[in-house]
């Protein structure tokens, strides 16, 4: 495949994730970023939930255990 085609699907080319580096970072642009992470995240999570019940149920028990043996 044509580097010039591969560049268009993958978004913009490497001049211009340069030019956005050297600019500050506005406060929207940061947010979007960190929601954008957080539900990658949180989709990553869930599929590993779905694959491992059994990791999945070891961990709700030993948190159900950190909580009956928590002091207030």
């Amino acid at each position: 495949m044509p580097d010039g085609a591969e560049q268009e699907r993958d978004g913009p080319g490497p001049h211009a994730a340069q030019e956005e580096q050297d600019a500050p970072e506005t406060d929207a642009q940061r947010r979007r970023r960190r929601a954008q992470f957080l539900r990658e995240l949180h989709e990553a999570k869930a599929l590993r939930d779905r694959v491992q019940p059994r990791r999945v149920k070891a961990a709700r028990m030993r948190q159900a255990m950190r909580m009956r043996t928590f002091r207030w």
